[in-house]
């Protein structure tokens, strides 16, 4: 059995792929050169098809041709659509205990397997651990932007490693995500409300859902900042219509990620305590900017995240009982 497995979700992703494959490339010999990983350390690499309309299938074949086989490339395909379901097949398949996930659109640094192996031998108690994801802008952001860099899984929180406490109401995105086989199939359910935006469905945050779930056991989740990858970030995620559907989709998903761990006689007391912050919130944004909410993209992109948390109870409760968002 392998000590890691290297996940790799993607939908249509024959241009993005080969870059991310490249970047493992240098990850194994920079990890050969180093001896920073056990001399028998073993690792694979598992692309995720999700359903794509693409040659994926036919690029992944390719560098098969040509890989080592010391890191063996694989590639299965999941049909039911959503990086939710791609994600949860990458568990089923993945012959290792421990997991890690690069989006395609994520360049790993040369000792970023050398460093997530690390980490969990130090932190045998993490059933996850988050990277410091750098973003590679294709155009420059909008002033301020750094407010809204973490929604699009932004990550750098410091050069120290950080224990996520519940309270902090803080999780690392999936994207450079490692998590242990043993906290996910403990503690995650087999059918999840959220998994991801796909088919028009707006809907989000199916990363945060599963590591509620592990956060609520005894399992611990973690920042660790030598993992690092960079984000490319293309020109149209920075559009004003993109963004304020992805942070629409966000704050709707919200009172999944809230309710879990809430006992259902808690339920009654914790909805209306959460709505009645978020109106808060929504006065006094509007208080503070004033017709700014409407103008400025990040008080507006503020502005949704605040109306569509408000109203994200009705919403789930209508995805679940009529299936239709």
């Amino acid at each position: 059995m392998p000590d890691f497995t290297l996940a790799i979700p993607t939908y249509n992703g024959e241009h993005r792929l080969p870059e991310v494959l490249e970047k493992l490339r240098e990850c194994a010999a920079h990890a050969s050169r180093s001896q920073l990983l056990p001399q028998n350390f073993s690792w694979e690499i598992l692309v995720v098809d999700n359903n794509s309309k693409d040659n994926t299938a036919k690029v992944v074949k390719e560098y098969q041709q040509n890989w080592s086989e010391n890191y063996p490339l694989k590639y299965c395909q999941e049909q039911q659509q959503g990086a939710g379901f791609a994600r949860q097949r990458a568990i089923k398949e993945a012959k290792s205990e421990l997991i890690g996930f690069l989006d395609d659109d994520n360049l790993p640094a040369q000792n970023w397997i050398a460093a997530a192996y690390t980490f969990s031998q130090e932190h045998p108690k993490a059933g996850a651990f988050g990277s410091q994801i750098h973003p590679l802008y294709e155009v420059e952001p909008p002033e301020n932007f750094q407010k809204l860099a973490p929604f699009l899984a932004i990550t750098e929180r410091g050069e120290k490693p950080i224990l996520y406490h519940p309270s902090s109401k803080l999780l690392p995105p999936s994207a450079g995500l490692v998590v242990r086989k043993q906290a996910w199939l403990e503690n995650v359910p087999n059918k999840l409300i959220l998994t991801g935006r796909a088919n028009g469905k707006m809907l989000t945050s199916e990363d945060l859902e599963v590591l509620s779930h592990i956060q609520q056991s005894s399992w611990e989740i973690w920042y660790n900042p030598a993992m690092e990858i960079y984000h490319k970030i293309p020109h149209w995620r920075l559009e004003r219509s993109y963004l304020i559907s992805l942070i629409r989709g966000i704050g709707l998903s919200r009172h999944v990620t809230r309710m879990i761990g809430v006992k259902p006689w808690q339920k009654p007391l914790v909805i209306p305590a959460y709505m009645a912050n978020d109106l808060r919130k929504i006065i006094l944004h509007i208080l503070k900017h004033g017709n700014k909410v409407n103008t400025d993209l990040i008080a507006a992109c503020e502005m949704q995240l605040y109306l569509s948390s408000l109203i994200s109870p009705f919403f789930i409760y209508k995805k679940i009982y009529f299936g239709s968002e």
